[in-house]
């Protein structure tokens, strides 16, 4: 799912994020509450209308929030007390209010309000924070009343076994149509997320989509969905595209590099996107090099697409059963890159 965290996908037309291939669209509920108010979305006819987008979309809950903006907040039973980043008011973010707003957004999926704590937090602080996202989770479950809309529960307890195993079991218990796996890659080592990955997967429900949130490389997509995992989201191909970097495969290039100044062939010449129909590196490294907006438009899409692909191809390879011999994180052989 590419993410649109404000209603856009950084740079990019709804009308070119669907000739991408993408399918599915991620947005977040503390900073369209923020700006510009979940009134106004749903005055607008909800989110799909408001920003262009017909297909499937998912709002955060603002949990992340929680995380990412620690500095700007305090957190007790009740919810989340922010200071707004633009003007400093006060801003109570509760599971009703995280529900509230998701269900005045119209999104397709809403996610559970949960507290997600930083790596290297101590086993009670972990615990804490898996009490507090069980508890919320039930008064989310209470207030979400959007038969239209899936509601999905989220997986914490950090690094810790007994607590991961704990959370899966007691969010599973609620019966919901799809469950996250909360609380990695905020900053463990990614040898860890693998690990809890593969623990938990196992725990969760076979039949109900498994959504790992955040990640999205491709060597960690390949083990994910190797261990269960369905749905992926992550800012990394708009991130690296207005930063200058194309997604190649499996390389990242940086377009600023003299190396593509009189470099005419396409960006990759297998790929299907429009900037590699229609345009060169050398092109893209003059855009960049002049800081032109197409050129961060351009390689936002290119790299949004290059992720699809290997998805779609990921997906292509299970129908077809080789998986194993095409993807699996074990079998780094070259063959591997060669089937999308």
């Amino acid at each position: 799912m590419p993410v649109g965290t404000l209603g856009t996908v950084k740079g990019v037309t709804a009308s070119q994020l669907l000739a991408t291939g993408a399918q599915m669209v991620l947005s977040n509920t503390y900073h369209l509450h923020l700006q510009p108010g979940e009134e106004i979305v749903s005055n607008a006819g909800g989110l799909h209308k408001f920003m262009g987008w017909e297909g499937p979309m998912l709002t955060d809950s603002g949990g992340f929030q929680v995380f990412s903006l620690a500095n700007l907040n305090s957190i007790d039973d009740k919810g989340v007390a922010f200071r707004s980043p633009r003007d400093g008011r006060k801003i109570e973010l509760t599971p009703e209010k995280a529900i509230e707003i998701q269900m005045a957004l119209g999104a397709d999926v809403a996610m559970a309000f949960d507290q997600c704590p930083p790596a290297g937090s101590s086993q009670s602080e972990v615990e804490v924070a898996c009490e507090r996202t069980h508890k919320w989770l039930e008064r989310c479950i209470s207030t979400h009343a959007n038969k239209d809309q899936a509601l999905f529960g989220i997986v914490q307890g950090g690094c810790y076994s007994n607590l991961r195993a704990n959370s899966a079991k007691i969010v599973s218990s609620f019966d919901l149509p799809g469950i996250a796996i909360g609380g990695v890659s905020v900053g463990e080592p990614v040898e860890e997320m693998h690990r809890i990955i593969r623990q938990v997967t196992p725990l969760l429900p076979e039949d109900r989509p498994r959504y790992l949130m955040g990640v999205g490389t491709l060597r960690e997509i390949a083990i994910a969905v190797a261990n269960g995992i369905d749905l992926f989201d992550c800012v990394l191909p708009t991130r690296l595209g207005r930063h200058g970097t194309a997604l190649v495969r499996d390389e990242r290039w940086n377009l600023r590099n003299a190396i593509f100044r009189n470099d005419h062939q396409p960006l990759d010449p297998s790929c299907v996107c429009e900037v590699c129909h229609n345009h060169s590196r050398s092109y893209l490294h003059h855009l960049i090099r002049s800081e032109e907006l197409l050129g961060l438009t351009l390689l936002s899409l290119h790299n949004i697409t290059n992720l699809i692909r290997y998805t779609n191809s990921i997906s292509q390879s299970i129908e077809e059963g080789c998986f194993s011999e095409d993807f699996a994180p074990w079998h780094r052989s070259s063959k591997a890159h060669h089937t999308w």
